[in-house]
């Protein structure tokens, strides 16, 4: 019941994501239905793929998955990733974007309105403010009349001459008033229209009216070009990293009890190979030549070999038999051995000269080399045990710990190891995921201290599901142990 809860959790974390890179990557850069419809049966696919591809793939089900399911999930994720990155730049320009376009709004407004003031009084035209004082003349006399004639009413025939001079001087007025707005009109018509055609109208660029920029469009587009092109280039690096030859990284470990005849032994560790449908027989003779090329004393194999069973990566495997060095090689599982039947590999890297290190110990002249099985073993009945393998040595003599995982020095811690080895983390493999081993394993990568025991993790010379190395480069590690 767990299982399903936690495999549909997966998918609806799937789910949301590729509903986020169809907002960002198509409905926000494209204003077509037809072209936002495509995007999102697109989307919809690849968000198929994801799952199919983990559970798929990894059960041996649909092996031709593998590319390109692996080879999407890299690219989603650094698509992801800059997305998220260019997100803050992103709303701040939006709200620069919005701002100016309410300032350019509040200017074109205030535009508008002193134009419409402009040809309202051309409008009026000069006539109107020739009629007005006549108009305010006339009524005066009119009124002066009347009071005349209230008053006096002997005075009745100069108020009547001065009302039929008045009632002239009206019609003149009136005249005038008539050609005035006849003159308005004229002007409207001719300057007024003018003017309400080159300032009212909305404003066009000035290449044959067409429209202005949307600046969000170009925006949006800006952000999925960059986030489009920096995640393809990121991931076709990480494969060129990948599947290339690993890197050897070379590094001394002083041992206060190490003898003057064990001073500047070399051993050769590696871990997470990873044999598996993405990998070929030339990523296992790479991995060899590696070991091979420094010429170790002791070689140590430090888990998660496979991803499947050994009837279908037996013959990748089959190189690992030229595995050469001076006091031998040795291998202890990790928590990939227990998804791939660990028992039938256990028995084939012994077929191939590398001798297992069952929750043991051999010694080495003034070495004792100890090994235990994965963590992950106690849910397969293969637990490690840490009392079988160091319990009863003797603590004068130094002695170096194989285990899978760093976080097994805290079950160590009380042996007094001198030196754990280990891998699992990859490094983090793609970077960023470098930052969240920690949240799981105490060393990420290189020389780390858990619980007084010093820990030693390697990258790793393979790669799991994408076959993408970004930031930790696929590695051989050489350690020179030094007396102190």
């Amino acid at each position: 019941m767990r299982l399903f809860a936690f495999v549909g959790l997966i998918i609806v974390v799937i789910g949301l994501i590729h509903f986020y890179l169809w907002k960002r990557l198509v409905k926000d850069t494209f204003r077509g239905r037809r072209a936002r419809l495509v995007g999102g049966v697109i989307a919809l696919a690849l968000a198929v793929l994801v799952p199919a591809t983990l559970i798929g793939v990894r059960g041996g089900h649909v092996k031709w998955l593998a590319w390109p399911g692996y080879l999407w999930l890299a690219v989603m994720f650094y698509l992801l990733v800059m997305l998220a990155v260019v997100e803050i730049p992103r709303l701040a320009i939006a709200l620069w974007i919005r701002a100016r376009e309410r300032r350019d709004s509040s200017a074109a407004s205030g535009t508008a309105k002193t134009t419409a003031a402009t040809v309202g009084t051309g409008a009026a035209g000069p006539g109107t403010s020739t009629s007005s004082p006549e108009s305010s003349t006339t009524d005066a006399e009119a009124s002066t009349a009347s009071a005349r004639t209230s008053t006096a009413g002997a005075e009745a025939s100069t108020a009547s001459a001065r009302t039929s001079t008045t009632d002239a001087g009206a019609s003149t007025a009136g005249a005038g008033a008539s050609a005035g707005v006849g003159d308005g009109a004229a002007q409207a018509s001719g300057d007024g229209t003018a003017g309400a055609s080159g300032d009212g109208a909305p404003q066009t660029s000035g290449d044959g009216g067409r429209p202005g920029v949307d600046r969000r469009l170009v925006l949006a587009r800006g952000a999925a070009i960059f986030a489009g092109l920096t995640a393809a280039g990121i991931t076709g690096y990480g494969v060129k990293t990948a599947l290339g030859g690993p890197r050897l990284d070379r590094v001394r470990m002083p041992l206060a009890k190490l003898p003057a005849s064990m001073d500047g032994t070399r051993l050769a560790v590696v871990s997470d190979i990873h044999l598996g449908p993405l990998t070929g027989v030339r990523h296992t003779e790479r991995i060899v030549a590696a070991i091979n090329s420094v010429d170790a004393d002791i070689v140590c194999v430090v888990g998660d070999l496979v991803d499947g069973s050994v009837a279908e990566l037996g013959r990748f495997a089959e190189p690992l038999r030229g595995i050469r060095s001076r006091r031998g090689a040795y291998f202890v599982t990790g928590n990939h051995e227990y998804y791939s039947g660990y028992q039938e590999w256990v028995d084939e890297v012994a077929r191939l000269g590398l001798r297992p290190l069952r929750n043991e110990r051999i010694e080495l002249d003034g070495l004792d080399l100890a090994g235990v099985n994965d963590l992950n073993g106690a849910d397969e009945g293969d637990a490690p045990d840490f009392e079988r393998a160091l319990g009863d040595r003797d603590p004068a003599r130094p002695v170096v710990l194989m285990a899978h995982q760093p976080l097994a020095a805290k079950d160590a811690a009380p042996y007094h190891v001198d030196l754990q080895l280990s891998g699992h983390t990859h490094g983090g493999q793609m970077a960023p995921f470098n930052l969240l081993v920690p949240l799981q394993q105490p060393v990420t990568s290189g020389f780390g201290e858990v619980d007084g025991v010093p820990v030693y993790v390697t990258n790793g010379a393979g790669f799991w599901g994408p076959p993408v190395r970004v930031g930790a480069p696929p590695q051989v590690s050489v350690i020179e142990l030094r007396t102190a």
